[in-house]
């Protein structure tokens, strides 16, 4: 494996001169194949070997041996031609690594940082604490992970161009008549190979008995083609449907006794279940009759029983649906075979029952963390990672409406009236479920995967209307998030759409969305107060609703100072007060969940909470960097906004509690509306500073701004405590 020195010193100029001399090798072998050099070449010759008068052996021997020669040219320009291609390839990739390297090494060392020869970070001086101006724990994390992925790719780069160029010399009396194109090609070729071997392999049988250094080089072998649609399609339509589902039936669970293995075995099944998720998903993306055939095949094969191959061992069979749907829990798997594999079943599960003993099939989750292999969880996995088969199978797909009965609802004959039912069936399998819904939820609603790291995009009509949905739903029955894992998702979907929570709060005063608006102004009655408190009592959402609401509150402030319409200081000062009032109810409307969930239903303590502000700090950034419609916020005010917002929760909204008696309770909320109100306070001054208002005219709007945020705090602590 390169290193970081040896990739930043790399010397380009011997492959830069190669690349010249096949260039131009390759130019001569052309002339001489075809003649356009005006010379004799191999072309004549094969015209007049095939033109002239043989007699005897040559007729046969003679003539078959100069044809074949003449040919012989043409190949040797197909190989010319290849090997001239990858250099070419091969010179820009190295240069395009080197240079990356390069640049990262230099912005690490302007921070304190020194990159280890394998790709590690390190600080460059004892000095290297964070409170000391040195780089944080994140900083060193953050290049570690970037000078590792460069080096992982370099070396990528060099095993493709190595293996290329050996299999264009492998021939030890002629030239190969394979043209490649490019490294890509290349890589496409060899992945097609590989595939083709390990599916013979695993057609072999015994794949229970495969050691732990071969199905590491399987798994490592699945890790390097993950880019690469041509190895996913031709290991899937190898190995067959199925083929697919008996080799991680006979893998993942070999005796089907529900046996365990020692930790290193399981965590390296682990590993191989999320990257075969992850070529599968690739390849039903692939547009082919072999992946279309692969497609129906499986979901065909998901009524069946699988069971353990002959001699492995004799517990009970596992559903194909099963199988399949713990290897979609990773992955963008294609959205129509999604709608389709998902309907069936939906369909097969409400007429067998959702907990119908299925046999040994929790082992069929290896991935860590994990303990549920559920296979409607691991299907709402797979719409977790694909934003628009989510919003199709849940909100506006011909089935929609019964997906949503039967996933979401919790009327008679859905999914959670069973969990109800069974309750020696909740814990692990329930929580596993509730979270799996959440991250098709999110998924839905943001339009990116529910753990993309990538930038938000604006709300759909689509979107957007099911997010009223949700709200109406949920704020309408609040009793049914009672210690729910779905809250954590509902708080990351709440903070995507602060401004709409914030609009939908505001009444007939208009704040502008991302996207199209949600309109939760128009949920019934108390419905949106109550969908948040009942949100807000768990930890991760608290944090990301309190989070997206003081940058959204500041950002409002900021946009009101700015005055975009030309109107008087006085009118952009009263909109600035009247902006921070929805944030300031919201804020009334958390210290109000907070307290219920410590205090009165003793379900977590005020550490989680406070933890909970830090681990969703992201959204105080993430959701400035949506843009609104009408105002975009550009530069640094991004920066200043989302800082200044994560600072500034912290530091009124963290608070240690728990320990207090529950008289106290009364106290820590008039406390937090103290806390709330320096909050609004802060966004205005630091909004009004830096739209060059003087400290004195700050500190008069921050003062009527806190003035009206501690109102309406209290307006929505009544809401929420059912004494308005």
């Amino acid at each position: 494996m390169l290193t970081v020195e040896e990739l930043i010193g790399l010397r380009l100029g011997k492959l830069a001169s190669a690349l010249d001399d096949w260039e131009a090798m390759t130019r001569r072998l052309a002339d001489l194949a075809d003649g356009r050099g005006g010379g004799d070449s191999a072309a004549l010759l094969q015209r007049k070997a095939e033109l002239a008068d043989w007699k005897g052996v040559n007729a046969t021997v003679g003539k078959a041996f100069v044809v074949r020669t003449a040919s012989e040219f043409d190949d040797a320009v197909t190989s010319a031609t290849s090997v001239t291609a990858i250099l070419r390839d091969a010179l820009k990739a190295f240069a395009r690594h080197k240079a990356e390297m390069a640049e990262l090494a230099d912005s690490a060392a302007k921070r304190n940082i020194r990159l280890t020869p394998a790709g590690g970070a390190e600080a460059r001086s004892p000095r290297g604490a964070a409170e000391d101006g040195g780089p944080t724990q994140a900083d060193l994390i953050a290049v570690m992970r970037d000078a590792t992925r460069v080096l992982r790719e370099a070396d990528e780069t060099d095993r493709v161009v190595e293996r290329a160029l050996r299999a264009l010399a492998r021939g030890k009396h002629d030239f190969s008549d394979v043209r490649v194109t490019g490294l890509g090609h290349a890589k496409d070729l060899q992945g097609k190979a590989d595939a083709d071997r390990w599916a013979k392999e695993i057609a072999k049988g015994g794949v229970d008995r495969w050691s732990d250094e071969k199905l590491k080089r399987f798994n490592d072998t699945l890790t390097r083609y993950q880019d690469t649609p041509a190895f996913a399609a031709a290991l899937a339509t190898g190995l067959g449907a199925e083929g697919t589902l008996r080799f991680w039936r006979d893998l993942a669970d070999p005796a089907g006794t529900l046996g365990a293995v020692g930790p290193g075995r399981a965590d390296l099944l682990g590993r191989v279940q999320e990257n075969l998720g992850l070529t599968l998903a690739a390849a039903t993306r692939v547009d082919s009759p072999g992946m279309d055939a692969w497609k129906r095949n499986m979901i065909e094969a998901g009524d069946d029983r699988l069971p353990a191959a002959p001699g492995i061992g004799s517990g009970a069979s596992p559903y194909g649906f099963d199988v399949m749907s713990n290897l979609m829990r990773k992955g963008k798997y294609d959205t129509e075979f999604l709608q389709n594999y998902g309907s069936r079943l939906l369909e097969f599960e409400k007429e067998l029952s959702p907990f119908a003993s299925r046999g040994s099939t929790h082992l069929l989750n290896r991935l860590p963390d994990e303990t549920s292999a559920d296979p409607v969880s691991g299907f709402l996995e797979s719409l977790g990672h694909n934003p628009e088969a989510s919003l199709r199978f849940l909100h506006t797909g011909p089935e929609a409406e019964s997906n949503w009965d039967y996933l979401v609802s919790h009327e008679d004959g859905s999914r959670n009236a069973w969990f109800s039912a069974l309750s020696d069936l909740g814990g692990t399998g329930r929580d596993q479920y509730e979270t799996s819904l959440g991250h098709a939820l999110e998924s839905a609603t943001s339009r990116t995967p529910y753990d993309a790291d990538t930038p938000p995009k604006p709300h759909s009509e689509a979107s957007a209307s099911f997010v009223n949905r949700l709200v109406d739903y949920y704020g309408s029955n609040p009793e049914v998030l009672d210690d729910s894992k779905l809250r954590g998702s509902l708080g990351n979907i709440t903070a995507e759409y602060m401004r709409d929570v914030q609009d939908g709060i505001n009444g007939p005063r208009e704040i502008a969305t991302r996207g199209v608006n949600a309109d939760l102004g128009s949920v019934q009655g108390p419905a949106l107060k109550n969908f948040l408190g009942a949100v807000g009592k768990d930890p991760d959402a608290y944090g990301a609703i309190l989070n997206a609401q003081q940058s959204i509150t500041t950002e409002l402030i900021n946009e009101a100072l700015r005055n975009p319409h030309g109107i008087s200081e006085d009118l952009a000062r009263a909109d600035a007060r009247n902006l921070a009032a929805p944030g300031a109810e919201i804020a009334g409307i958390m210290a109000e969940a907070r307290t219920k969930a410590v205090y009165d239903d003793r379900m977590a303590e005020d550490a989680e909470f406070n933890e909970g502000i830090h681990t969703a700090d992201k959204w105080a950034g993430r959701v400035i960097d949506l843009g609104a419609n009408k105002f975009p916020v550009v530069g640094d005010a991004i920066s200043w906004i989302a800082e200044d917002a994560r600072e500034s929760v912290v530091e009124h909204y963290a608070r240690d509690s728990s320990k207090e008696a529950g008289r106290e309770r009364e106290a820590f909320l008039e406390r937090q509306l103290e806390k709330s109100g320096a909050a609004a306070y802060r966004a205005a001054e630091q909004a009004a500073l830096r739209e060059g208002y003087t400290v004195d005219e700050a500190r008069a709007l921050a003062d009527a701004v806190q003035k009206q945020s501690q109102l309406h705090y209290g307006f929505g602590r009544q809401r929420e405590s059912g004494t308005e």
